[in-house]
Order: structure tokens, then C-alpha cells, then sequence
């Protein structure tokens, strides 16, 4: 399987961008982040998830198509590799565990209008690990406005993830246990875990770029 378009996602502290970000670099791949930092709502979210849940997933929604728009064309796809830290799906994921029921009912009529002008990626990777885990990456990294993520939170998006994995059956999902591997800090498990992603179709691109 030839990727194109290549899409690393996992819940919070999962280690997405990182791993989205080194693969960029050594197959000299487009990358397409998600822009939350400059999030008004974000913080406010984390303090008063009940005030802030409704704005701040509209707001995500409007961003992450906006930027999809802006950075992805059918025709780019078939010339270049991009790989992106999140894909669409990841506003359905998340509203579903944050929005009351008639919130969300409304939240999808958008989400649904817009799912379908999109392109899908030709490999969705999820990035699995255990809540203590994520807890303590969420805790190294050190952003002010995340002290304050739950362990049920985690837990939440977790349970909403499967749910979505189960249901979808647009784009191809690998699913990867990360519990027991450090691609960050570990250059072996980094080389691993890409030639599971890529199988065989980029294998000798990680044999050229990558230090034995």
C-alpha cells in the first residue's frame, strides 16, 4: 500500500506530533499540525468543562477544517507525502465525551456536512497507551493549562477512540501499543514502530535515512 497520506493521532500525551515530526524529517514529508495553542477556549475548558465544552469543540471544528482546506488538495495527495497529527474524525471523538446529548445532536449536523468534502488518509495510526502513562508524559512536557487533565478525562477520550475505531470503516486503522516502547528516546523502537507503519513501501527510505 502506497501512503500518501499519512495520519498519527492518539489521546493526550500520546506522542503524536513528536513521532509526526520525525518522520517528516527523515522522509523529507509535508507536515500538517494542529493549531491549539492559540486556542482562547482551551484553558478555560480545563478549568469549567461543562461552561467551555460547547465553544471550545466549535471552535476546533472550524479551525481543523480551515486548515485542512487550506493544506490539503486531491491532486497534492497524489504527489507528495503529508503526515498530519490529527485527522477530522478527532472533533467527532472528542465532542462526543465532552457535549451533553442535544449539544452533540447539533454538533454533528456540522460535523457531517463538512466530513464528507474532505479527503481520507490512506493510513490512520493510533497511538495506544495507558492512562498512567499519558499522565506522566502530560506531567514531563509541563503545559500550564494540562495540570489540571483528569485521569477519567483521559479515560473518556480512550473509551471514545475504540468507540469510533469500531463503527468507521472509511480509511484503514492501525492501532499500536506505544506501553512498552520509547520512540522518542529509544532509536531502535523508533525504527521499529516506522516499519510497522510503513511496512514494506518505505522500508528502504528507513534503511537509508536512519543510523544503524
Amino acid at each position: 500500500m502506497k501512503i500518501n497520506y499519512l495520519v498519527i493521532e492518539g489521546n493526550i500525551g500520546s506522542g503524536k506530533t513528536t513521532l509526526v515530526n520525525k518522520i517528516a524529517d527523515d522522509f523529507g514529508a509535508r507536515t500538517l499540525l494542529e493549531g491549539f495553542a492559540n486556542n482562547p477556549f482551551l484553558p478555560k475548558f480545563y478549568e469549567d468543562q461543562e461552561k467551555f465544552a460547547f465553544p471550545l469543540e466549535m471552535s476546533f471544528l472550524a479551525d481543523r477544517y480551515n486548515q485542512l482546506k487550506r493544506n490539503i488538495r486531491e491532486f497534492e495527495l497524489f504527489s507528495s507525502f503529508l503526515v498530519s497529527d490529527y485527522y477530522f474524525t478527532k472533533s467527532l471523538i472528542f465532542a462526543q465525551t465532552t457535549l451533553s446529548q442535544d449539544e452533540y445532536l447539533l454538533y454533528e449536523r456540522f460535523f457531517n456536512i463538512i466530513y464528507e468534502k474532505l479527503p481520507k488518509p490512506d493510513l490512520y495510526v493510533y497511538l495506544h497507551a495507558d492512562v498512567e502513562k499519558l499522565m506522566r508524559n502530560i506531567n514531563d512536557r509541563g503545559r500550564a493549562y494540562e495540570q489540571n487533565i483528569a485521569a477519567e478525562y483521559l479515560e473518556k477520550i480512550q473509551r471514545g477512540y475504540f468507540h469510533f475505531f469500531k463503527q468507521q470503516n472509511d480509511f484503514p486503522i492501525l492501532v499500536v501499543d506505544t506501553n512498552q516502547i520509547d520512540f522518542v528516546k529509544n532509536e531502535a523502537d523508533y525504527r521499529k514502530l516506522c516499519s510497522i507503519i510503513f511496512e514494506n513501501d518505505y522500508l528502504r527510505g528507513i534503511n537509508r535515512v536512519l543510523p544503524d
